[in-house]
């Protein structure tokens, strides 16, 4: 009985990710979310007590499923460089194959709830976010680490924010769509303001 309960919830979660990714938090009753999943939407409160707990689980199942790989960047036993392409590289391939996290991230942002806001900082992105400011640390210690942790976080998800428009725009080639050349680009973009900078 216990497993099928936790195979039902890992089910409603994985069904709520396309949901909430394509309509938003608001556009997504609970009794939409049962019809999904084929259960009655009692049954779905027996696994989650209200709609924002669903909601910051389902966020953090999305992110969950790429942890290892951020944390493999972090562990790496090289120089700070190097731990820094290797996350823009597999970021970058996350941000351009799941369309689900991708867009779940743009609304949220966008939709601007404080509440869900800080649950979902605290409860999915704290760790990750404090290993990034970490590695900004060893990288640029007279630097800023949340600024730089955001601009870099911040170069690689608009580059994917605009890709509709991105091929109607001057010196648009095919091959910027590719998530390895725009992650070599960033890197690049940040070894040399980093060599660089007297800031």
């Amino acid at each position: 009985m216990g497993g099928d309960r936790q195979n039902t919830k890992a089910e409603i979660l994985e069904t709520t990710i396309p949901l909430f990714a394509n309509r938003g938090y608001a556009g997504v009753s609970m009794r939409q979310i049962a019809q999904a999943v084929g259960i009655k939407a009692a049954s779905l409160y027996h696994h989650f007590p209200d709609k924002g707990t669903l909601y910051i689980e389902a966020l953090a199942q999305a992110f969950s499923k790429y942890a290892a790989f951020m944390s493999e960047s972090f562990a790496l036993q090289t120089r700070p460089e190097q731990r820094l392409h290797h996350l823009i590289h597999h970021l970058c391939i996350i941000v351009h194959e799941d369309d689900n996290f991708s867009k779940l991230m743009q609304r949220e942002i966008m939709d601007g709830n404080e509440k869900r806001l800080e649950l979902l900082a605290d409860q999915v992105f704290s760790d990750f976010f404090q290993d990034m400011n970490e590695l900004c640390l060893l990288l640029a210690p007279d630097h800023d680490p949340h600024l730089m942790s955001v601009s870099i976080l911040g170069q690689i998800i608009y580059h994917f924010q605009i890709t509709p428009i991105r091929p109607f725009l001057p010196g648009y080639s095919p091959e910027h769509d590719k998530a390895e050349i725009i992650a070599q680009h960033i890197m690049n973009l940040l070894t040399n303001g980093l060599n660089n900078s007297s800031e």
